[in-house]
């Protein structure tokens, strides 16, 4: 039953990706992050939904009379840059073989799907449902397995889902990563609730954090935390929750789950941890000896034993372990340069961004987005220290997402559209006319209205109030 129902969404969606390449980005978007697919056990397990999905809403957007265009700046340049770098140096290392290489074929659609979002994501309800799919992929796995962690008395969670997320490490960074959007999609909301709804996802995102053992995964999902805090209102009230929920954590769940987290205070005795450190010197010999092409994309095992004995390794292979050092060793310094470079870049346009919405909203959705993306992008940035995910689709497509949101919300602060009277005073709240369910009144049962009947607003799209009378 449940391959049938998957199989005839899925059908059912191919056909409106084509007409609507939005819509296709959101179903695409679906299958990759809440891996619908993998919760069949049949036929429809193992159909190639997302590129059925892909091919469609691409062949839709070709068709379309009036095409919109890719957001070319810096960061879109790199993302461009970075597969045809990586290329030259798997060419050089594998030869011909590098024209059909399994991984790097995944990569380049990585990249695609990427800049694709920023052709289709041109308006901020775009935006927003983007946002909520991946939102609610993650709130609905920690809800998922939360729960289940609970049920087993806080059984271990060996393995995520799939796909990207199959590696419980990876599981864990994820769902630490969409803390952040759980909490910025509730507070952008007024709806109650959706508000409700998406806070009681979050005691669970964290178990399931838990659960999975890693790490890794808690240090990240304390950094979100902590990012959470810092940019919320009331800095003390939010530590204070903070340690209030720690405690009870100490004594609610049970002690094997903080077994795991116990060897962080020995990483001497600690074989992974000794292990990784080893790998990382392996790859610091690779950069070393190939600093501009690399050893060649996804080789770092292929080229481990030649580099073991200077690392006092002759058996066994690993991988890196480290993002960063598994980008710079297999492709490069000038892949490596770019990728740092647009991790820096995504997080100082956020930041740029919320500095300007801060001079004109007391509260808006901007504001919101902002310290979600901005959380997400910090604890990928921390997180991914320690785990191999330098072609983790979600980083790239958070790239698009910063891109898009910005030329959404600066197109937005730099022409408000203002339909108060003109005589309002300083201080009044200036009103503008919504163009989705951001701007349902407290209480409001359903949030998703169409353009045609929505409501005319106080503020920026939630009852946001301006900090100046007019704009």
């Amino acid at each position: 039953m449940r391959d049938l129902i998957v199989a005839l969404f899925a059908l059912g969606a191919i056909p409106v990706a084509f007409k609507r390449p939005m819509a296709g980005m959101l179903a695409f978007s679906l299958f990759a992050y809440m891996r619908v697919q993998d919760l069949a056990w049949g036929f429809a397990k193992g159909q190639r939904w997302s590129l059925f999905l892909a091919v469609a809403m691409v062949s839709g957007w070709f068709f379309q009379r009036d095409r919109t265009k890719p957001i070319w700046n810096l960061r879109t340049g790199l993302m461009v840059f970075m597969p045809i770098w990586t290329f030259i140096g798997l060419f050089a290392a594998v030869g011909a073989d590098a024209f059909l290489y399994p991984r790097f074929i995944e990569f380049v659609k990585i990249i695609f799907v990427a800049i694709f979002t920023t052709m289709v994501v041109q308006r901020r309800e775009h935006l927003r449902a983007l946002m909520w799919v991946i939102g609610i992929s993650f709130a609905f796995f920690g809800m998922k397995n939360g729960v289940g962690a609970i049920l087993s008395g806080g059984a271990p969670i060996i393995r995520g889902p799939g796909g990207m997320l199959l590696d419980n490490n990876d599981f864990a960074l994820a769902l630490a990563m969409g803390i952040p959007i759980i909490v910025g999609l509730a507070s952008s909301e007024v709806n109650n609730y959706y508000r409700r709804w998406l806070k009681l996802f979050l005691p669970f995102t964290y178990i399931s954090i838990f659960a999975t053992r890693s790490r890794g995964g808690f240090l990240s999902s304390v950094l979100a935390t902590l990012v959470l805090v810092w940019r919320s209102k009331n800095r003390f009230a939010g530590f204070a929750i903070m340690g209030a929920f720690a405690f009870i954590g100490l004594f609610a769940l049970p002690s094997s789950m903080f077994e795991r987290l116990g060897t962080l205070q020995n990483v001497e005795a600690d074989g992974s941890a000794q292990g990784r450190l080893k790998a990382w010197k392996i790859a610091g010999e690779m950069i070393q000896d190939h600093p501009v092409f690399g050893v060649g994309f996804d080789q770092f095992q292929a080229n481990y034993l030649d580099y073991g004995t200077r690392a006092g390794t002759q058996s066994g292979t690993r991988v890196v372990h480290n993002a960063y050092l598994q980008i710079w060793s297999e492709a490069g310094t000038p892949v490596f340069l770019s990728y740092i470079t647009l991790l820096i870049l995504s997080v100082l346009a956020v930041q740029r961004l919320r500095r300007r919405a801060a001079k004109v909203y007391e509260r808006s959705w901007i504001l919101s987005y902002c310290t979600a993306i901005e959380g997400a992008l910090v604890t990928f940035i921390f997180g991914s220290t320690f785990l191999n995910r330098a072609q983790f689709d979600l980083i790239y497509h958070y790239f698009a997402i910063v891109i898009a949101f910005e030329s959404i919300a600066m197109a937005e602060l730099e022409s408000p559209r203002v339909a108060a009277s003109e005589g309002a005073s300083k201080g009044q709240a200036f009103v503008r006319e919504e163009q989705f369910g951001f701007g349902r009144q407290p209480g409001a049962r359903r949030g998703f209205r169409a353009a045609g009947n929505a409501p005319r607003q106080i503020g920026g799209g939630a009852g946001f109030a301006s900090r100046e009378g007019s704009l």
